[in-house]
């Protein structure tokens, strides 16, 4: 016959919640078609703006695929790395500025997965003032699985200013 001790300790074992297993844990994240159209830029890409410049972005998907992660090289200036992530049912980017400052953007409430995504100004991080010159409105657009039109609004003191980057997949 088992001590009361060891028949509490079975009983209580009986009733706690298992370990989750390796592949429990990496569970896919919530996703929406439109956030699953913009992973797929997962790549490299070429291209060059609106002044004919050559630039490049990258894109990598991670986080156990919560996150696209963009890598833009534009020419001679610095990196900047920009953000994509789900909020509920809108898609955010925070865009890491080489200028200090991280505007983050949104789209509205449930995007369609046709290709274009409009992004507008949702609040700025790391700036001396909100009207510093930063980011305060992205459209990409995805013309099809191999081009690739990114236009950036930049805003500084109430001027407003818009760069187009036009890219074709290279891997």
């Amino acid at each position: 016959m088992f001590h009361p001790r060891v028949l509490f300790a079975l009983v209580l074992c009986a009733f706690l919640p298992a370990r989750p297993t390796s592949q429990e844990m990496h569970m896919a994240t919530h996703t929406t078609p439109a956030f699953d159209q913009l992973k797929s830029l997962a790549g490299h890409w070429e291209g060059s703006n609106s002044a004919g410049k050559k630039v490049e972005v990258s894109y990598e998907v991670i986080s156990n695929g919560s996150v696209l992660m963009e890598r833009l090289h534009p020419g001679n200036e610095p990196d900047m790395i920009t953000m994509y992530s789900l909020d509920g049912d809108r898609i955010l980017v925070t865009h890491y500025c080489s200028m200090g400052n991280q505007p983050t953007m949104q789209t509205s409430a449930s995007p369609a997965a046709n290709g274009k995504l409009d992004f507008t100004f949702l609040r700025l991080a790391g700036a001396k003032s909100s009207d510093e010159g930063h980011m305060a409105a992205l459209t990409v657009t995805m013309t099809d699985k191999t081009h690739l039109v990114q236009t950036w609004t930049f805003d500084d003191h109430g001027k407003t200013m818009t760069e187009n980057f036009t890219y074709a997949r290279k891997s």
